[in-house]
């Protein structure tokens, strides 16, 4: 059974100021800025390299450019399940994925239970065929095919840093 997407949750409602410390000059009252949700889903689908992080059984980090994609108001990507990355996985599916930019930011942080309903693994096959030339085999035990459930999101413009940072939240 497929989970709710970040989209059929309406993230324009969560969106709210981060509480950073006081250096940052954030005003964590303020909301004037605030990104929209656009900002995130419109970066996530243009990206071409997404970064991966996780964390090895003795708790040190490893973090991997993956290639992705955002479609059905989700965040997709396959690895492995006996690359670093699958192994690490298997044991905790915590996560946080971010893009390339520092200049317009994006970090989720969340769970990427796998993938294992044919239909979806179906439909990610052809989706990531037409973005990469690349169709992946969604019977093959080698493409563990992974969906990203978030509990929150970041986001911010260097720019505008202090009055565009914003939080989405998905807890609950």
């Amino acid at each position: 059974m497929r989970s709710c997407s970040v989209s059929e949750r309406n993230p324009e409602q969560t969106a709210t100021r981060p509480n950073f410390t006081p250096g940052y000059g954030i005003d964590a009252a303020s909301t004037e800025g605030l990104l929209p949700w656009s900002f995130v889903t419109e970066r996530m689908e243009k990206a071409r390299n997404y970064w991966v992080a996780t964390t090895r059984e003795d708790g040190r980090p490893h973090v991997a450019p993956v290639w992705g994609l955002w479609f059905d108001g989700a965040f997709y990507f396959s690895t492995d399940p006996r690359s670093v990355k699958g192994r690490n996985l298997a044991r905790s599916p915590e996560v946080v994925i971010h893009l390339e930019s520092g200049d317009e930011a994006v970090i989720f942080e969340g769970t990427v239970p796998r993938v294992t309903d044919q239909e979806e693994l179906t439909r990610f096959a052809e989706a990531y065929d037409a973005k990469y030339g690349f169709k992946p085999d969604p019977s093959s035990p080698d493409q563990g095919v992974y969906r990203l459930q978030p509990r929150s999101v970041l986001a911010w413009t260097e720019k505008e840093f202090v009055t565009s940072t914003t939080r989405w939240s998905f807890e609950g």
